[in-house]
């Protein structure tokens, strides 16, 4: 990849300076990034040509000043060409670095982001779920793009990073990923984590995000109407496989778990709880927070018709689920079958658990958030939003009362 880098000398005044000769220093430049040298030599500034970046006149005083300052800029050439043929990083500080004699040590944005994908991907299965190994990996993925299209390097310093890097990381994202307002942010609160590293370790002085601020953007959730999860539950399917993925669904309607939680859930983990009803005992995929949800009579029937089903009595688990991909393209089949005019997916379970069966029903919010495994009630609230529907049944309470 070439290397945009320019040099000048220039005279540096101190603040004190009176008369005579002055500090001659040289500006390197490079990919945006800049440092500044001192050469160790002085001119007057009657002699110096600023155009020129060198000092006038043919004296030999004057002839070993330019020769000395031309040495510099060879040298400093000559750093840039070797680091490029060897593919090794260009930037400011380590051209300076090498120029100086001294050891690089910089702390590269793209290399400390890969140790920490690595780290999460030996801990997927016990501390974090693939899903959010795949959320870094995509993220890690813009900065390098970004890297290329603004910056044009394979990598930056962590020094390099700041308040004008996040910003136009984050129009980068909106503009030429055309990423939607809480995509682009999540990807940028991904890469907060990795800056938040980089503090911790002392690999920069302060927070580049200090004055940053983004905001997500609050999305209605679609659910299912009472009406709708009636129409799907009494429907009999001509194909069978939809019957089972129609099944799976509701128990999920039901329940408020989520994919993953129930492709794993074991009979096992369905026990009698302390009321001496039957109750779901286990702990979300997603979070490793524990989940315990009392079964209605709809899910409890759901669980008793697969009961002696021989691929769940062979893996112990409660229904036989298919992928997620396969599970989403069975359920847009079901929703065209019913007349159900929504993207289905089985995601859309889980919102329908908090709205329709349990908030909407009087169940208290604290009680929803409990049993869909948040570990935030705020989360929760979310569904809360969008029960236009509770609020207009309980003023009709209220008119009632009234009359």
């Amino acid at each position: 990849m070439k290397t945009n880098c320019s040099l000048l000398f220039y005279l540096k005044k101190r603040s004190s300076y009176k008369n005579g000769p002055i500090s001659i220093y040289l500006r390197i430049t490079i990919d945006g990034g800049r440092v500044e040298l001192a050469t160790g030599r002085k001119c007057e500034p009657s002699r110096w040509n600023s155009a020129a970046g060198r000092a006038n006149g043919t004296k030999e005083e004057i002839r070993s000043l330019n020769s000395w300052l031309s040495s510099i800029e060879i040298r400093i050439y000559e750093i840039v060409r070797e680091l490029n043929e060897a593919e090794e990083v260009v930037s400011v500080e380590v051209v300076r670095n090498k120029f100086l004699g001294k050891e690089t040590n910089a702390k590269m944005l793209l290399e400390i982001f890969s140790d920490h994908n690595k780290k999460i991907e030996a801990l997927v299965g016990d501390e974090y779920a693939s899903g959010t190994l795949q959320r870094y990996e995509t993220t890690l993925k813009h900065i390098r793009e970004f890297l290329k299209e603004q910056y044009k390097v394979a990598d930056i310093e962590i020094t390099r990073v700041d308040h004008y890097f996040i910003t136009e990381f984050e129009f980068y994202l909106r503009s030429v990923r055309k990423c939607a307002n809480n995509s682009a942010v999540k990807y940028v609160k991904n890469f907060k984590k990795i800056i938040r590293i980089c503090i911790a370790n002392g690999w920069l002085d302060k927070d580049p995000f200090i004055n940053y601020k983004a905001k997500v953007k609050s999305v209605d959730r679609v659910f299912l109407t009472e009406e709708e999860l009636k129409t799907i539950a009494e429907h009999t399917f001509e194909v069978e496989r939809l019957n089972y993925v129609r099944d799976i669904f509701l128990f999920s309607c039901y329940t408020g778990l989520a994919y993953a939680d129930v492709q794993k859930l074991k009979r096992a983990e369905v026990v009698k709880g302390h009321d001496g009803e039957s109750w779901v005992n286990t702990k979300r995929k997603k979070t490793n927070t524990a989940t315990r949800v009392p079964l209605l009579p709809a899910a409890l029937e759901l669980i008793n018709k697969y009961k002696t089903f021989p691929p769940c009595v062979n893996s112990g688990k409660v229904f036989p689920v298919s992928s997620n991909q396969k599970m989403n393209a069975y359920l847009k089949e079901i929703a065209a079958v019913c007349g159900i005019d929504k993207t289905l997916t089985y995601h859309i379970a889980r919102h329908t658990f908090a709205t329709t069966v349990t908030l909407s029903n009087g169940v208290p919010i604290e009680s929803v958030s409990k049993m869909l495994g948040h570990t935030s009630i705020k989360t929760t609230q979310h569904y809360a939003k969008i029960l236009d529907l509770k609020v207009g049944g309980d003023m009709e309470k209220l008119k009632s009362k009234f009359k």
